[in-house]
């Protein structure tokens, strides 16, 4: 599995030839964009900046969309969308939290979410996450130390901060990483196997943008 940050919740995971898409930007939206083809996107928010499928759609590759709660098989990978809340851009809407199991790995996406109080049932439906993906920018979603606490309190293998940098507020990684206790070398992206999930307990992992 290769992990790769685009910017602000744009997240790029390939395993094999399958390409997952989570939160693309679109190309109508004020943050910088990437586009290549996807097999699969997730859409937690129906916003510019997360919901951009033209971006992932390229050449033959037509995408498979989910962009709501519920449970999908594609490919050989399972999918649940699980509804929590988000106040992003100052207006109170449905985000849509995702659990993806591939490779014998779990990944959970937390997309714009902006409370570490999840509703009871998408709590109780998050188990056994080896990747996760929190944003930590505020300004309607978690802020830097709710989400480290909602972080831990999933208990992942390995945590990805993502929506900072051009997206949110000044400084959310340094808050994010004094709260975590840690100050990991920025990666260019991030290549696992199972096996490397191991030895690992909540370890921080910040992904350059590329």
């Amino acid at each position: 599995m290769i992990i790769t940050y685009l910017g602000g919740e744009f997240v790029k995971v390939q395993f094999g030839e399958t390409i997952l898409a989570f939160n693309p930007v679109s190309k109508d939206s004020s943050l910088k964009t990437s586009k290549f083809g996807a097999d699969i996107v997730l859409c937690s928010l129906n916003h510019l900046d997360m919901n951009g499928i033209d971006q992932v759609t390229f050449g033959e590759k037509k995408p498979f969309v989910v962009s709501g709660p519920g449970e999908y098989e594609v490919r050989g990978v399972f999918i649940k969308g699980l509804p929590s809340e988000s106040n992003y851009d100052g207006e109170k809407r449905i985000n849509t939290i995702y659990t993806v199991s591939l490779e014998g790995m779990n990944i959970c996406f937390l997309g714009a979410v902006n409370t570490p109080e999840l509703p009871k049932d998408t709590d109780e439906a998050i188990e056994a996450v080896d990747i996760l993906f929190v944003p930590i920018g505020g300004a309607g979603v978690l802020d830097p130390a709710k989400a480290y606490k909602l972080a831990v309190s999933i208990e992942p293998k390995i945590i990805i901060p993502i929506h900072y940098g051009d997206i949110g507020m000044k400084d959310a990684l340094k808050a994010f990483l004094k709260e975590a206790g840690d100050s990991p070398k920025p990666e260019q992206r991030l290549t696992l196997k199972k096996k490397d999930l191991d030895s690992k307990e909540a370890d921080v992992v910040v992904l350059e943008r590329e």
